[in-house]
């Protein structure tokens, strides 16, 4: 197959790979709900007057609400759960918190160390092959017209294949297996397409050679 025709055919494939890549980032990369924190919410309270939630503001900063609602709360037939809804109404401080809204399990899940890591590795894969496929596209193919190069799109479908299979997974150790063989495959790419133009004697395609090598450090980055 001619150079050009088997870049246009590896860049079909990277195209589609990478299209795979985008849609696959979110269900399989578990990230933290854009909520306030334990930390935020506290800091946040302790600058206001109190720790209500707005519908216990106006109760007690009506006159004698909070002796309403206290009464309320000794009146025969109230059950322990409800007495719980109610909570403490008694008078504090501006700056003291009530305990029952300290922290609460569960509303907000902050990422591993594994899963950073596994982001960050998939963030620099899509990144580093949507720019493969710029430079493909804008300097590597005009150059083809006038100097064909020996080029084969077999690692390139095999990428594409790597991350369809990866887009399957649902157990995170598979997922991160196929993670890790889509950035060894990408590598290999940028790498031959290195090694291709070093052994080329014009130098056109130096300003190319050097664009390849910055992707391939930012995808070899920790």
């Amino acid at each position: 197959m001619a150079g050009r025709a088997a870049l246009l055919v590896s860049i079909g494939h990277q195209a589609g790979a990478l299209h795979t890549l985008q849609a696959t980032t979110a269900p399989h990369l578990p990230c933290s709900p854009p909520q306030t924190s334990h930390t935020q919410t506290f800091s946040a309270s302790r600058s206001g007057p109190a720790w209500h939630s707005p519908g216990e503001e106006a109760e007690v900063s009506k006159p004698g609400g909070v002796q309403e609602l206290e009464e309320e709360r000794k009146a025969p037939g109230k059950s322990p759960k409800e007495e719980q809804e109610i909570g403490d109404l008694s008078p504090r401080s501006p700056g003291e918190p009530r305990p029952e809204r300290l922290a609460q399990p569960g509303v907000v899940r902050r990422e591993t160390l594994r899963e950073m890591a596994l982001r960050s590795k998939m963030s620099r894969l899509i990144e580093a092959t949507s720019q493969l496929l710029q430079v493909e596209q804008t300097l590597l193919l005009p150059l083809l017209q006038e100097h064909p190069l020996p080029l084969h799109p077999k690692d390139s479908i095999e990428f594409r294949n790597i991350c369809s299979h990866m887009a399957l997974q649902r157990e995170e150790q598979q997922f991160e297996r196929d993670l890790h063989e889509a950035h060894q495959c990408l590598k290999t790419i940028i790498e031959k397409l290195i090694c291709s133009l070093a052994v080329f004697p014009s130098d056109s395609y130096i300003p190319v050679r050097s664009v390849l090598r910055q992707i391939l450090q930012n995808l070899l980055t920790m």
